[in-house]
């Protein structure tokens, strides 16, 4: 027996050998081990080849790092055949020893190693049921013995779990172990050349490809079946919403001179242009304008009350929505070379798009692919009492408050994120009497705390009477006309009344999902449309971008994510790009503004990343002085002892402008090293940007070489 152990050492030692980095194993030597390890198995095959099996269940139980080299091994000592049924069986019981280890001894110890990959199997068990496992198999793009582990954590029966394992790990076992038979007949140095050898080592190389290929052909017949696919299609690319990402997808496809179909089925431009970013970035600059007439003593200027007409307000709102409007319009679609169809667009199949005219008419448009760029609506909570008392959203209040002469006298904002906080400032400076409520405990929840308390402070300087903390639970029109909007605020739930002549529900934004045909094809949306990393959907030529795919609402993000739908929608079944957000920027367009970059402090403690913080307070940089916008500050966090960006902070005037040149940074691995070495005209606010990157190499300075050069200089003046 002991001899048996010894066997099953040198056979582990020779694999290892043969895979670990290093000097080149003594091909003598290994054919001596070999042929050892071959008297071994000749003398005692069925204890060599138990005792084998055996070692290989223990490792991939206990996953530890040989299962490769003892493959390799298995086709070496005991050929092809016999190497292929040790192996395939003994991972798959090695597998299922470790998910049962990890489902009743040790769940609470590979939640805590693995758990930031639990949520990646989970998704994909909800999305494809044990075929997700099987493709984990076939093409492990997580490791195995995480795989193993990880799986022992859901719900998947065990038996499911080992049969799967057995038939998806087959492929690849029987690669591995055709290799190592090859290795075994190795006569010398020049056997490394042999046809047969190197075509082995070839499969190697190539089983993650075809795996791949399979897999997704596998996929795609199990996805469409049911459906009878047109035989031609109208259009190579149908387009669903003419927002920011429906507008940038359409004019890709136009540059690469698809034939592209865009429909809309309200007005061009979407949310960004005719109610979200446009208008209230316009109704801001009104707002700040007011604020400086009266506070223009600061800069030696008479300050007064400004005479605020609101209707002049809004007309310059849609004014310039007007003059932004032909950037988006049909007619600029149209004559890039788009077909732009005004209605409501479904979904018939995976290729066919049935479009509803305002007129009731329909007509069909099929696709090759599909892009869903629907957008999101407003999300109203179901307070009692809404229907009476009336409301309006972020997308409503351009109509609604249209044409009046007067700002709403007592206006309640619901919502304490980055909507409801400016449109809060905007008000109050305009003239409003301005109660925000925010269910949270603080303000813009996503920022920093010390963010929160600067917007909170900003806020209540322009008058505004935040409420955090607070509850909505009902509203009331009483039987005098008074409105009233009834919370709970405090640990003690005491309830008040706030009355108000307006009510601006501002407490997040929907993906608009319903209506458009998933449901009947099939398609997750629990809340955004579910896509992969490349966009696709569950149908892989139906894609997804902009709000309704998520996990950002932000105009730009639609854009970015519109150019990765677009080339995998056009050009997918060539190559398909990865959708990536390493560096993705926002701006709270408060005043003073509040940029947003990468992680921040509270994010990289949530994901245990390890960070240093830099900080530059604006009241030291020359512009901002001279300006008068010298509050805030600038906060950079990077790796410990490294210049490389994890993230920025930025509150301060132009923040949203200044966060530019550190997106570049990040997203081309660019250090603090290379800003401090770049040429910042002076004086502007950018020079901030150079300033914090100097307070980084302060901190950083090689303090024994800054000695070594102060003893120079002092001999060089002796």
């Amino acid at each position: 027996m002991k001899k048996l152990v010894l066997l099953l050492a040198v056979l582990l030692v020779a694999t290892a050998y043969l895979l670990l980095p290093g000097e080149s194993p003594d091909l003598d030597q290994l054919r001596a081990w070999l042929a050892e390890a071959a008297a071994w198995r000749e003398a005692r095959p069925i204890a060599t080849a138990a005792l084998f099996f055996a070692g290989y269940v223990v490792v991939a139980a206990l996953s530890l790092p040989l299962a490769v080299a003892m493959t390799l091994g298995a086709g070496a000592l005991f050929g092809f055949g016999l190497g292929l049924l040790l192996v395939s069986f003994a991972s798959s019981l090695g597998a299922l020893a470790a998910f049962l280890l990890a489902r009743y001894l040790f769940r609470d110890a590979v939640q805590r190693r693995l758990g930031h990959r639990r949520e990646a199997i989970e998704r994909g068990l909800t999305r494809e049921g044990p075929f997700y496992l099987f493709s984990l198999r076939l093409l492990p793009v997580i490791p195995f013995f995480a795989i193993n582990l990880l799986m022992g954590l859901t719900n998947l029966p065990a038996l499911s779990f080992y049969g799967i394992s057995q038939v998806g790990m087959l492929a690849g076992t029987a690669v591995y172990v055709n290799a190592g038979t090859q290795l075994a007949e190795l006569d010398g140095l020049g056997g490394l050349l042999s046809p047969t050898l190197l075509l082995s080592f070839a499969a190697l190389a190539a089983f993650p490809w075809i795996a791949r290929a399979v897999l997704r052909r596998i996929r795609r017949r199990r996805v469409y079946r049911g459906w009878t696919r047109p035989r031609s299609f109208d259009r190579n690319l149908v387009v669903l919403g003419a927002g920011a990402a429906g507008l940038v997808s359409t004019y890709l496809a136009t540059v690469l001179r698809a034939r592209v179909t865009l429909v809309e089925g309200n007005r061009m431009g979407g949310d960004c242009l005719n109610y979200g970013c446009v208008p209230s970035k316009t109704l801001l600059r009104s707002a700040r304008l007011a604020h400086e007439i009266r506070h223009a003593e600061r800069f030696g200027l008479r300050a007064g009350v400004p005479e605020v007409s609101f209707r002049r307000v809004m007309e310059r709102v849609h004014e310039v929505i007007a003059r932004i409007a032909p950037h988006d319009s049909a007619e600029r679609y149209e004559a890039l070379g788009a077909e732009v169809l005004r209605g409501h667009g479904r979904l018939l199949d995976p290729w066919t798009v049935e479009i509803t005219h305002a007129d009731g008419s329909t007509s069909r448009r099929t696709a090759r692919a599909i892009v869903l760029a629907n957008g999101a609506t407003p999300l109203v909570p179901p307070l009692p009492g809404l229907g009476e008392t009336g409301y309006v959203t972020s997308d409503t209040l351009w109509e609604r408050f249209a044409g009046r002469d007067e700002v709403p006298a007592r206006l309640v904002v619901l919502g304490g994120g980055p909507i409801g906080s400016e449109l809060s400032q905007a008000f109050a400076r305009l003239g409003s009497s301005v109660t925000q409520v925010e269910r949270g405990d603080r303000l813009l929840a996503r920022e920093d705390p010390e963010v929160s308390a600067i917007a909170r402070r900003t806020l209540e300087a322009d008058g505004v009477r935040v409420r955090t903390g607070t509850t909505a639970l009902a509203t009331r029109l009483r039987e005098d006309g008074e409105k009233e909007l009834l919370v709970e605020t405090g640990p003690d739930k005491a309830r008040e009344e706030i009355p108000f002549d307006e009510l601006l529900i501002a407490v997040g934004r929907q993906p608009r999902t319903a209506g458009y045909g998933l449901e009947e094809l099939g398609i997750p949306a629990p809340r955004t449309v579910e896509t992969n990393e490349y966009l696709q959907t569950l149908y892989p030529n139906i894609l997804a971008a902009g709000d309704v795919a998520g996990p950002y609402q932000f105009t730009h993000t639609a854009a970015h994510q519109a150019w990765f739908a677009t080339v995998n929608a056009l050009f997918g079944d060539l190559r398909r790009f990865r959708a990536e957000y390493r560096a993705v920027p926002w701006t709270t367009f408060l005043d003073p503004e509040i940029g947003h970059l990468g992680l921040n402090e509270q994010e990289a403690t949530a994901r245990g990343v390890a960070y240093a913080i830099t900080r530059y307070e604006l009241s030291q940089l020359d512009r901002a002085l001279t300006d008068g916008t010298d509050r805030g500050f600038l906060k950079v966090l990077t790796v410990p002892g490294k210049d490389r960006i994890l993230g920025v902070t930025l509150v301060g005037e132009h923040a949203g402008d200044l966060l530019a040149e550190f997106t570049l940074a990040m997203r081309r691995g660019i250090g603090l090293n290379r800003i401090l070495g770049t040429i910042h005209t002076y004086p502007t606010l950018s020079e901030a940007n150079k300033y914090v990157a100097g307070e980084w190499k302060k901190a950083h300075a090689p303090q024994r070489l800054l000695a070594l050069l102060e003893r120079y200089h002092r001999w060089r003046r002796v």
